[in-house]
């Protein structure tokens, strides 16, 4: 099987990022943006995925980090979307049960060409290190509607807002890396009775 990459750069007079992915990775990133705890998160996604991901991001957080963080989740779906090509093959479905100490969170996705996401996570602190909290349903939503992905994203054991968050974003990479993953028997098949996705 060959290996699945791709280069993508999303500039808007917001934001600018720019991307390099490897879906048969090591779990390597390369990930700067203007806030060190969502470049943190994003690490986590990237191990824990395996995946090799370059992710360069600048945006205007001086207005506020709201199209930053989003932005980075469309521009994630949008090379994502690249680097499946015609998608012949994936498991199209994975999940994952994370725990980090006294949390646990769950991940499912299906990529199947609707966006949705059900987002059941609930955040104490407007602020997570440097991240405002409110902005990772953005990012998952921004994600979902460029990959055209349903997503269900739950704390089923919250606990410390850093543990709950970054259980989340591990759990993430574990669910996409499942997805994402090839089924040898079926590389001329695409994942859906209705022959498209």
């Amino acid at each position: 099987m060959k290996v699945r990459k791709a280069s993508h750069r999303r500039k808007t007079r917001e934001t600018d990022i720019a991307i390099d992915l490897t879906l048969e990775g090591s779990g390597h990133g390369d990930i700067k943006t203007p806030i060190p705890f969502f470049s943190h998160l994003l690490d986590n996604f990237t191990r824990h995925g395996g995946f090799d991901l370059r992710l360069r991001v600048k945006g205007d957080i001086e207005v506020d980090q709201h199209h930053t963080v989003e932005d980075t989740g469309i521009a994630l779906g949008e090379a994502f979307e690249k680097a499946l090509g015609d998608k012949k093959g994936i498991n199209r479905a994975g999940y994952f049960v994370f725990p980090m100490d006294e949390c646990l969170s769950v991940v499912a996705v299906d990529i199947s060409g609707r966006q949705f996401v059900n987002f059941d996570v609930e955040f104490k602190k407007e602020r997570i290190g440097d991240l405002e909290s409110d902005l990772v349903k953005h990012f998952f939503e921004g994600f979902s509607r460029s990959l055209k992905a349903t997503l269900h994203v739950r704390a089923l054991y919250p606990g410390n807002e850093h543990h709950k968050t970054e259980s989340l974003f591990k759990a993430f990479g574990k669910a996409m890396k499942m997805a994402c993953s090839q089924d040898k028997r079926l590389l001329k098949e695409l994942p859906s009775t209705k022959g498209k996705l």
